[in-house]
């Protein structure tokens, strides 16, 4: 069978079923039981939403490993039994931007439609949302490929003399071309005038792969320069103010009571609320306050479960105790290994891409020295570190989130996340997931050289007419590492001090 890699195939087909099987265990432990047996279209989407984005994080290192399938191959034209990664780049990315921009807004829309009007009425509104959305997709995408829809390679044109063909080959550090006088071969020798601009028009899926990779490097940006600090940080800062010891039964009932009224106020708040939707006064003022609300319900759970650790009930009290403090010490732990894998990520992005030419390969070694040990263990390394940029994506938007009023909160609990939470965060998680596939062909370009995902987001966007001093400057990366400190700065100045709820909704001191 020459270069094809049947063991790569039955590897690829066997982790596409272990992911399917793990978005329908994650959707059915994290699903709200109010949506149980209901809902099923959005639960239909978000167990393929996320599969397609595991997938497409996994497909980089086997873009990788399908490189190694050819390594005996002359040039990488003459292996062409091998996956057709290009083509399946394409597919899953078309997919994904499908899935992002129609599907899972229709899916919310449908969801959050008013639950009195009939089936077709909610149908009816979601498609106008989404109908109108696609039109105006349509027409920028169709305007931008139109008129800005190329790229420019800079190229040089070389030339050189003709020479008799050597009866040995002699070549050093000093002779490195034929020719005994020949101390410089063309490409060094070349006049600067031979560079040239190389135009031509790229393909309508690349062309909306790129830009979707610029929706999603923004956000990404932001929310993964937070989260890259804030996901070990904050597992951190947990252990640090975790409640240290048990209260007594008075105070559990001083609390307990304090919390219940609080929660009658916020349902009195939450009734007002919807009896304005119903009249149509959904203003401005309306959704500020639908997000107060939000963010106080957030903050109240919050408090009513650090109460239920402070003070466990039970014939198994005491066990359940321990395990509060077990878990405590475990995020800790995952805390010490995350910030070792977030300074190390921000030491690669300033040592291999800021860094002009680059001090070290760093993570691109390590992961080429665990090749050699066992094949595919620089390989789940490389997989590990791109999964750990979508955490820190999920978990930069949780923390700004709560931080900052207009952002929406959706958060992702275990047996209590409502389907439209899901549906947020799988379109986060799709839209990004782009972004961190280019990150990451960049970041460890050295490591996943002349792999398909290199030419479509190496060659192709980074010289996209319009977009590619985003790429060129390293807008992006910068940023990256800005919000990174900022935030780590943020956690040094103020996230060791036990947290006080803002808002009337906290626990009384």
């Amino acid at each position: 069978m020459g270069d094809f890699n049947l063991a790569l195939v039955i590897v690829a087909i066997v982790v596409c079923v272990i992911v399917f099987i793990s978005s329908i265990y994650l959707l059915v432990n994290y699903q709200h039981p109010d949506d149980a047996n209901q809902a099923y279209f959005p639960k239909f989407v978000v167990v393929f939403g996320l599969s397609i984005a595991m997938i497409s994080i996994l497909m980089l290192p086997a873009d990788v490993a399908n490189r190694h399938a050819c390594r005996h191959a002359i040039y990488n034209g003459a292996c062409n039994l091998t996956l057709p990664m290009k083509d399946l780049w394409l597919a899953i990315y078309i997919v994904d931007a499908i899935l992002v921009f129609f599907v899972i807004p229709f899916a919310m829309f449908f969801y959050e439609g008013d639950q009195d009007k009939t089936l077709g009425k909610r149908i009816k509104s979601a498609l106008i949302w989404v109908v109108t959305t696609a039109v105006v997709c349509a027409l920028v995408l169709g305007i931008l490929y139109g008129v800005i829809g190329k790229v420019d390679f800079s190229v040089r044109h070389l030339a050189s003399a003709t020479s008799s063909f050597p009866t040995s080959w002699q070549f050093s550090n000093t002779q490195p071309c034929i020719g005994n006088t020949a101390r410089q071969c063309s490409a060094f020798t070349a006049n600067p005038a031979s560079e040239k601009t190389w135009t031509m028009r790229t393909t309508f899926p690349e062309y909306v792969v790129a830009l979707a990779t610029i929706v999603g490097s923004v956000l990404f940006t932001i929310f993964g320069g937070v989260g890259i600090a804030s996901l070990p940080l904050g597992l951190i800062t947990a252990f640090i103010r975790r409640p240290k010891a048990v209260i007594t039964r008075s105070q559990y009932i001083k609390e307990a009571t304090e919390l219940g009224k609080k929660a009658r106020e916020l349902k009195k708040a939450a009734d007002g609320l919807h009896q304005e939707e119903r009249s149509g006064a959904k203003g401005r003022k309306w959704r500020k306050n639908v997000k107060a609300v939000e963010k106080e319900l957030l903050q109240l759970e919050e408090d009513v479960n650090l109460l239920e650790e402070m003070y466990p009930q039970g014939e198994q009290a005491e066990t359940a105790w321990a395990f509060t403090v077990l878990g405590y010490l475990a995020k800790f732990i995952l805390g010490i290994l995350g910030l070792i894998v977030s300074i190390a990520w921000v030491a690669h992005i300033i040592i291999y891409l800021l860094v002009d030419p680059p001090l070290s390969p760093f993570l691109n070694e390590v992961f080429i020295k665990l090749d050699d040990v066992w094949g595919l263990l620089g390989t789940a390394a490389f997989a590990f570190f791109c999964f750990y940029l979508l955490l820190a994506v999920i978990a930069g938007a949780m923390m700004l989130g709560l931080k900052l009023v207009f952002i929406t909160i959706h958060p992702m609990k275990w047996g209590a996340t409502l389907m439209n939470s899901f549906l947020f965060n799988v379109g986060l998680i799709l839209l990004c997931s782009i972004s961190v596939i280019q990150f990451c062909a960049t970041a460890f370009g050295y490591y996943a050289q002349a792999t398909a995902a290199q030419e479509i987001f190496g060659h192709t966007l980074q010289s996209l007419r319009g977009i590619k001093y985003l790429y060129k400057y390293n807008v992006f990366q910068i940023g990256f590492v800005i919000l990174a400190g900022l935030t780590f700065l943020y956690y040094i100045a103020f996230g060791w001090r036990r947290k006080k709820p803002s808002g009337r909704f906290q626990l009384s001191s």
